[in-house]
């Protein structure tokens, strides 16, 4: 991605771009390749970690579990490294009346400075290195992912530092050929698809009830595929884990209760 000279350069290029059609360069290509590779591996080790005998409901589940937990430590993981060591020295002459200067976005109310830095600006549009430029990549889409949103960093390091590594406990309570205790693996999925909602909610919320300046819907792409459709894997596949889940723990009970059932009969006997 070009970088002007600007005192802000990778906010004045997302800012120029706005309205215009979508900018596909290599980043563009490498940041949709990497998603793929994701996917692609998460596929790769179901076949290798699961039985056999897996049914086709469980190697979804898998490879869904798995490629969410690598999109929440590769490339959430180094949201969070760009947004605590990655930083943009501003000038001295910078002050808080300059705040709404054009080339200048910051992300915090005023007087407040992330790590209580108020000469530094931190985030992926202030770097050079490939994740930067990833996440530069996506802040075209939404400006949050540029720079250090309280809203959205609070999120994201609970969803490295938890949701991650339940998405991986999730998965090796797949990978195991357990009769007994099946339901416990519905339990930890509805938590961490509960998480999922909840996390989208919030990162959403605000700009809707904002007008959401933070949003470039003026393209196609930055609307459909980076908004809509990446964030939106995040909808239906919880949203089917919670119906499954309630289908399965539904089955359960029944059985239980005809279990009951019928040994209350027999004592009657």
């Amino acid at each position: 991605m070009a970088r002007g000279a600007s005192s802000n350069p990778a906010y004045n290029s997302h800012h120029a771009a706005a309205g215009q059609g979508p900018e596909i360069d290599a980043t563009t290509i490498i940041s949709l390749l990497a998603v793929v590779a994701l996917l692609a591996g998460a596929y790769a080790a179901s076949i290798r970690l699961l039985p056999a005998a897996a049914t086709l409901k469980i190697r979804i589940l898998f490879v869904w579990h798995l490629f969410d937990a690598l999109i929440h430590l590769v490339f959430e993981g180094s949201f969070l490294y760009n947004c605590f060591f990655v930083s943009y020295s501003l000038p001295t002459s910078f002050s808080v009346t300059s705040r709404r200067h054009p080339h200048i976005r910051l992300l915090t109310p005023p007087d407040v400075y992330w790590l209580g830095a108020p000469d530094k600006l931190y985030g992926a549009s202030y770097g050079d290195g490939p994740f930067s430029r990833l996440w530069q990549e996506y802040a075209k889409a939404d400006k949050r992912w540029g720079g250090t949103d309280l809203t959205v960093v609070s999120l994201e390091i609970l969803t490295v530092a938890v949701a991650a590594p339940l998405a991986l406990w999730v998965c090796e309570l797949l990978r195991r050929e357990e009769r007994k205790g099946v339901l416990k693996r519905w339990f930890w999925m509805v938590v961490l698809a509960t998480a999922e909602l909840y996390g989208g909610f919030m990162t959403f919320a605000p700009e809707w009830l904002t007008g959401s300046p933070n949003l470039d819907t003026s393209n196609w792409m930055y609307l459909w595929l980076y908004l809509v459709f990446f964030n939106g894997l995040w909808v239906v596949f919880p949203l089917w884990i919670l119906y499954e889940a309630y289908a399965a723990m539904s089955s359960a009970m029944s059985q239980a209760e005809m279990v009951d059932l019928v040994n209350y009969l027999k004592k009657d006997d």
